[in-house]
């Protein structure tokens, strides 16, 4: 089969498509012929080695992939070639797809039966594929642990991304008046297009003064602020966060793309008595119900764009320079 890799860390350069040997089909295993992927913010990033997980080489990128069954193990019941199927990219035993397992930027990918998760009907592969890791993270941050609720105002930092795109349209189904941050004219008037009530361009002004100037300082006795800040950029932007919150506040946490060794002031944490809320992936059940809000129009995948897998180099780079909007989706 035809696959991206890499031999060595570095940058987009060290992509390669090459001819590799088929995957082999396990006893409780299917392989499925990939219609789409999807890359993720990590993959710069395991690319790069800047992170501690040791990925074994060379390796295929790819976190996000579906497509359809065209081998099925012996002892695997449920499932039969030419079934649609997406499937969860963490395997137990093998890790995550793309980080410590070959990942979908191939033709062909084997993956234990009981990770797969049917396809509706009407969810083509480029929108299926767009949705696992960037929606059902936000899913469950946004639903099932942040609880977002209507009439909360909700602060989304990096809301250009995938997880922010679907933070965003999560924030507005629920009720939330959402105020968006990224950090290029163009990308705030799709954060607009996309229901944003308010956005906030990062490059010229610190949201956290903005916060204050549309809502006020937040005040002891009540007043001011925001209920909800959702933030997993990390960094130098960790206590601006809190200093955003009202009273009874809440930061949604679920990574830390700038780095995760964050500055803190805790007396905005009891002053206030604000809660840091952390969230980490979802689960199947999760991943079935975006699938489905996608199917039924109730949720819509942001694609940024649709590129050959030849072009996964060019698709990471765009990645590291942040000249996207929303998920970089590949089809073999």
């Amino acid at each position: 089969m035809q696959a991206i890799r890499f031999h060595a860390h570095g940058g987009p350069e060290q992509l390669r498509l090459e001819t590799v040997p088929d995957p082999v089909c396990g006893p409780s295993d299917v392989v499925i012929r990939i219609g789409a992927a999807a890359l993720n913010g990590f993959e710069p990033m395991i690319l790069g080695k800047t992170t501690a997980l040791k990925t074994p080489l060379p390796m295929i990128p790819g976190g996000d992939g579906c497509g359809e069954i065209v081998a099925v193990g012996e002892r695997v019941e449920g499932f039969r070639v030419g079934d649609r199927v997406g499937f969860h990219p963490f395997v137990p035993g093998e890790g995550m797809t793309g980080e410590t397992r070959p990942g979908t930027c191939c033709e062909l990918v084997r993956v234990p039966a009981d990770r797969l998760v049917r396809l509706p009907d009407g969810l083509d592969f480029e929108r299926a594929a767009a949705l696992p890791i960037a929606y059902g993270t936000a899913l469950r941050m946004m639903t099932t642990r942040g609880a977002v609720r209507a009439g909360e105002r909700v602060l989304i930092l990096g809301a250009t991304g995938g997880v922010g795109t679907a933070c965003v349209q999560l924030a507005k189904r629920a009720g939330a008046e959402v105020i968006a941050c990224g950090s290029a004219p163009w990308k705030l008037e799709r954060l607009e297009a996309l229901g944003a009530d308010r956005v906030i361009d990062t490059s010229r002004e610190n949201f956290r003064e903005v916060i204050w100037r549309l809502y006020g300082k937040p005040r002891m006795t009540g007043g001011g602020g925001i209920e909800v800040v959702v933030n997993y950029i990390g960094g130098e932007t960790w206590v601006e966060s809190l200093k955003c919150l009202a009273p009874g506040g809440r930061m949604l946490v679920c990574g830390a793309t700038a780095g995760y060794a964050t500055p803190n002031d805790a007396r905005y944490i009891w002053t206030y008595e604000l809660s840091i809320v952390g969230s980490n992936g979802w689960t199947m059940e999760d991943q079935a119900r975006v699938y489905a809000m996608a199917a039924a129009g109730e949720l819509r995948p942001v694609i940024d764009s649709v590129r050959p897998l030849a072009e996964t180099a060019d698709a990471v780079r765009a990645l590291i320079e942040r000249r996207f909007f929303g998920k970089l989706v590949l089809v073999p």
